[in-house]
This record gives C-alpha cells, structure tokens and sequence, in this order.
C-alpha cells in the first residue's frame, strides 16, 4: 500500500461546531482504512487557576472529548476511539502525534469560506506545512458525493500523492480523477505521462474506477474548480526541490480555498510513489 499501515489516525478537538465535523470525517476515514481513532485535544489550563484562555477546565476538556467521542462512535461505531488531554500548543501536539499517526486531521478554522487574507500561522496551515505524516483538512459543509481527486505533475512527490489516493479511493469504494494541468508555457508535455502513472497503479488497485484529465491551464485555478465536486481532494504537499517542510502553490491554494475535504500528502516512506 501506499499509504503507511501503523498508527492511528488522529485527530484535534477544539471547542467549536467546525472541531465535531472533522472529528467525523476522521472517523469515516478511520473506518475506511480499518484504524482507530485517537481524539486529541491541547491547551494550558495550569497557567491560571480559573479556566485557561485557550480552552476551558480540565472538565470542560474531559467533557469536550465525550462529545467528540460520541459524535465518532455515531459516525463509524465499529471504530475504536481514545481520547488524549494534553497541555500545550495544540499544532505543536499534533505535530508530536504525527511522527507515529497513519493521519493527523484537523479543522481548517475557516479559511475555505474567506476569499483572502488567511493567516499563515492559521493551525491548519501550519500542521499542513510541518506535519511528518498525511494532514486531512475537514471542512464545515459536508462534501458532494462526487469522485475522489488528486493533482499529478510528475513529480515524486505527486506519485506518492497518486499512489496515496488510490488508497484512499478503494477504501472508501470511490471513483478516482486523476489530474494533469500542463501550463501554457510548457508546450504540450508528455501527454501519456499520466495514463501511464494511473496504469500502473491501477493494476495493484483493480476495484478502483480511475479515469485521467490532462488539460491545459494553471494549476491552481484548474485544481480548485475540479475540487468544488470532489468528496476529498488529494496533493502532494509540494513539488518536487530542496525545501521539505513547507507548502507549494497548489497545495496551499487548494487548503485555503477547496470546499472539499483535503488531504495534503507528506511523509511516506522511500519507493511510496511506486505504490508499494
């Protein structure tokens, strides 16, 4: 597979309507890929005696993860749950849990709905940019039940990407769109370079409808707009180059602006891209 087999998915429960939607959709995701569920929720409550600035009592904490914890077990009942309180940055929390997790999710805080201005230090962002292991993005509105897609360019990253959501695809029993946006001035590319990645993997994968849209354009604008009908939406974190731990463009369009779920791709062990 793909896809890393060990660990858990994870998830931060804040206090807001947002946090119980992506406790959900974690909880989908962990029943499809057959892992538990590991409900975490951050913030300093030693700093005062009262209730701490960033979230409430102990209690206030303890309740807030029975209610995450229900709204799982109503969302996927055969998922095993457990719940963590930690005190702490909750980015710097779910960094720690992603050395072990199979996926760290969280909530975009809103971001998808704000047609610009979104701060880079937004937690969202932030996990997406450092986490050591796949960031699911969940989203307020629940997603169409459209395909599953994911952007390719034929970069390493973005065959890991690939390989990565046909995983996701057979899982959850979805169709799969792959992506290939050439820009303009890249002249016509190789235009078999996508069936050909898709190919391969389909053959480890026989029960996923794949299907392959090379167009023209630019990237993101095409990305986004695919994005609007999508059930999930998958990338790599960035193209291929020395930097490791931040966002490429398309990346970080798609985690402010997508409607859908996103999974931003990062992590995978060597020879991933292969699908092994």
């Amino acid at each position: 597979m793909a896809a890393p087999s060990h660990g858990s998915v994870v998830v931060g429960v804040g206090r807001s309507a947002e946090d119980l939607a992506v406790v959900r959709t974690a909880a989908a995701e962990a029943a499809a890929h057959h892992l538990p569920l590991h409900l975490l929720h951050a913030f300093n409550w030693a700093a005062t005696p009262g209730p701490a600035p960033a979230g409430g009592s102990r209690t206030d904490a303890e309740n807030l993860l029975e209610t995450a914890g229900q709204a799982a077990a109503e969302c996927a009942p055969e998922v095993p749950v457990s719940g963590e309180i930690v005190e702490g940055s909750p980015v710097e929390a779910l960094l720690r849990a992603a050395d072990t997790a199979f996926l760290v999710a969280l909530g975009d805080g809103g971001m998808s709905t704000r047609p610009k201005g979104v701060p880079t230090d937004t937690p969202a962002v932030e996990v997406a940019a450092r986490a050591g292991c796949p960031v699911l993005i969940g989203r307020v509105e629940p997603a169409p039940p459209g395909p599953l897609i994911v952007g390719f360019d034929g970069s390493s990253s973005s065959r890991a990407a690939l390989g990565y959501a046909f995983d996701c695809a057979e899982s959850r029993g979805a169709r799969l769109l792959a992506v290939r946006v050439i820009e303009p001035e890249c002249g016509d590319g190789d235009d078999g370079l996508l069936e050909e990645a898709v190919n391969r993997h389909a053959a480890r994968h026989p029960r996923v409808t794949a299907d392959c849209l090379t167009v023209h354009g630019e990237p993101k604008s095409v990305l986004l707009d695919r994005s609007r009908a999508a059930q999930l939406a998958v990338v790599a974190a960035r193209g291929d180059g020395p930097v490791t731990s931040t966002l490429g463009a398309v990346s970080q369009s798609l985690l402010y602006h997508s409607p859908a779920p996103l999974i931003v791709v990062r992590g995978l062990r060597p020879g991933d891209e292969d699908g092994s």
